[in-house]
């Protein structure tokens, strides 16, 4: 779509470059509004995730296997928030791509690796809640802080490995293969791709996630049913133990729940385009990645709304 400027003269990417790409034109409270309004939205997020960050890595008494992944989850929201967020808007504002073709392959290759790797860390705080409430005797000796960092790198290193492989194997390196025109950032990805990022970043640990959770919330549910009767009849009381599992339960499936609601839109349109073999509008598209980007910026939300540890941390002395 051309754009124009007052005097009918079409603005460039790149005025000096015969192949540039045509550029989009603002009005410059446009700009200044969108880029306040990123701005806050890139520094909300990666201050949110700091303090997370800071207060699981100070406290030793915080030191526990799922905290531990909950940093790393920190992690990975923060890095939305410090390198996807402002690069993503300066694509979306300027509506051109300053930073080279090969930069434009790597940013697709960072974008799935935060992604995919955020979605198996989840993957990983299931299996550990599964642990801890369907199996509590054994939760000590099989997730431990050695198993559960173990865990952890194995994700990195995985999504890592598999998206630059799949960036390299699809060449979105090479420059024979860059865009129409200089100073576009939109790359092609092949159907048989498509349909392997849908299962490999979507359907496989979304359907691991909601069976984990569904098994942890019926032995929570059962549980307290039978808690409930032994204490009708004075035979005994809730112990902490069991309040404090079942309460991390919740808080960790109210996280899932919130990732899975801004994840599953996204999907659902990517299923569609990839079995209707129609591509979705880009407003739609972008909207819902932008979605998923702001997820990053709600789970220090739901930290400090349920967690009393995060409350204390950040509350100054």
């Amino acid at each position: 779509m051309a754009y124009e400027t007052e005097d009918h003269e079409i603005q460039y990417c790149f005025p000096d470059i015969n192949s540039s790409c045509i550029k989009g034109k603002r009005s410059s409270h446009e700009y200044n509004i969108m880029y306040v309004l990123i701005l806050l939205l890139s520094a909300w997020t990666v201050f949110l995730n700091l303090l997370v960050i800071i207060s699981i890595s100070h406290f030793k008494k915080l030191h526990t296997p799922t905290n531990l992944l909950i940093l790393s989850l920190a992690v990975f929201d923060m890095f939305i928030g410090l390198i996807v967020i402002p690069i993503e808007a300066i694509k979306l504002i300027e509506i051109c791509w300053y930073f080279g073709h090969t930069f434009c392959g790597l940013f697709v290759v960072i974008i799935g690796l935060l992604l995919s790797a955020s979605l198996g860390n989840l993957v990983l705080i299931a299996i550990d809640r599964y642990v801890a409430v369907c199996h509590p005797l054994l939760y000590p000796h099989k997730i431990t802080m050695t198993k559960t960092l173990m865990g952890i790198c194995i994700c990195w290193f995985t999504c890592f490995s598999g998206n630059f492989a799949f960036a390299i194997n699809y060449r979105y390196f090479d420059t024979a293969q860059a865009d129409v025109c200089y100073g576009g950032c939109f790359l092609n990805v092949p159907y048989s791709l498509r349909i392997m990022d849908l299962f490999i970043s979507f359907l496989i640990p979304c359907t691991v996630i909601i069976a984990l959770y569904l098994r942890i919330f019926y032995v929570v549910h059962q549980q307290v049913k039978i808690i409930n009767s032994l204490m009708k009849s004075g035979k005994c009381e809730m112990e902490d133990s069991v309040k404090s599992e079942s309460k991390a339960a919740l808080t960790l499936g109210i996280i899932m729940t919130v990732y899975l609601l801004f994840y599953i839109p996204f999907y659902i349109l990517y299923i569609t385009a990839v079995t209707t073999a129609k591509e979705i509008s880009s407003p739609t598209m972008t909207f819902l990645a932008w979605t998923l980007y702001a997820n990053a910026g709600v789970n220090p939300l739901i930290y400090a709304l349920f967690y009393r540890w995060f409350k204390i941390s950040v509350k100054p002395s």
